[in-house]
């Protein structure tokens, strides 16, 4: 028993917020894996003699997937300090909701663009994006989507 009949709501509470804290901090490792991933791809792959990485095309789009995941790499860390350190609930919810927004935002951009930059490959199961996709899809639902976690922060403001 974690309290008295129907009193265990605020430790359930704060055990989830604190798994999408952590679950915030592994999108941004599989972000970083799909970035390094697909740049080592852009320099490696040729297209007309050079290699497809010198179009500066796929360069912007390259340089967006980076700034995501560092956004959401401050996200998650705020979302950590918050979830450890909060001294009232509706400062650690809003914090890991704000986090779960970003995040889920950039795992949905940062899959897509790896997927698409790796071509036709990039779905195939002899490449880790496409397993890196998969689990950023994943992580931007569990413990609730960027619309949920939207509708909560607003509902705590």
């Amino acid at each position: 028993m974690l309290g008295a009949e129907g009193g265990a709501l605020a430790a359930i509470d704060e055990a989830v917020e604190f798994a999408t804290a952590l679950i915030c901090s592994e999108a941004v490792g599989v972000m970083k894996s799909a970035n390094d991933t697909t740049l080592e791809y852009l320099k490696t792959r040729k297209q007309f003699g050079v290699p497809i990485g010198t179009f500066q095309a796929l360069q912007h789009r390259m340089v967006d997937m980076f700034v995501a995941t560092e956004q959401a790499r401050s996200m998650a860390c705020l979302a950590a300090s918050k979830a450890d350190t909060a001294e009232n609930a509706d400062d650690r919810k809003r914090a890991v909701s704000a986090a779960k927004i970003c995040i889920s935002e950039a795992c949905r951009h940062v899959a897509q663009e790896s997927v698409q930059l790796h071509g036709g490959m990039g779905m195939t199961e002899e490449l880790k994006v496409s397993h890196s996709f998969r689990r950023l899809t994943m992580i931007a639902q569990q413990f609730g989507d960027a619309e949920y976690h939207l509708e909560r922060f607003s509902r705590l403001s």
